[in-house]
């Protein structure tokens, strides 16, 4: 009877459908592109009350596979788990990602902390051959681009 045990197992499948055509999703060009493209998915009534982390996902065309809602969290910060972030990248078959987060504030400079999951994503993705293109803090008025500045470290 604990023998049987050993072979209850739960199998693993990965599946990927899509209901877009490849030449319908939008190409990310810009970080000006990903903002508009995330702010018309981002919830307005959530933009200035708590902070949220997602992920644009890109095909090697740099056309838009999907966006992922990876946190939620309070006022002053979100969780960000390298591994939802990278285990939804690759599920989707991306070539690269970019992050997104919002600051219910307002302000458009990078935390410590902001700069912090920057790099342990930009480093994370170069093991998995996975590239993070860009980090964009958004607000309702605009943005803050971590490649425009020049802050977004190649690997």
């Amino acid at each position: 009877m604990a023998s049987d045990a050993l072979y209850k197992i739960s199998e693993v499948e990965l599946v990927y459908r899509t209901k877009v055509k490849a030449s319908e999703r939008p190409a990310v060009n810009t970080s000006g592109d990903a903002y508009n493209i995330l702010m018309q998915y981002w919830d307005e009534n959530k933009i200035e009350l708590l902070e949220q982390f997602k992920i644009l996902l890109l095909n090697r065309a740099s056309r838009v596979i999907g966006i992922s809602d990876i946190s939620t969290g309070g006022v002053a910060g979100t969780v960000v788990d390298p591994k939802i972030v990278f285990s939804t990248a690759l599920k989707a078959n991306a070539s690269s990602i970019i992050l997104a987060h919002n600051h219910p504030s307002g302000n458009l400079q990078p935390s410590k902390e902001d700069n912090a999951v920057t790099s342990k994503m930009r480093e994370a993705g170069s093991f998995l051959d996975l590239r993070v293109l860009d980090h964009l803090i958004v607000t309702k008025d605009g943005y803050y681009s971590y490649a425009d500045e020049g802050t977004l470290c190649m690997p």
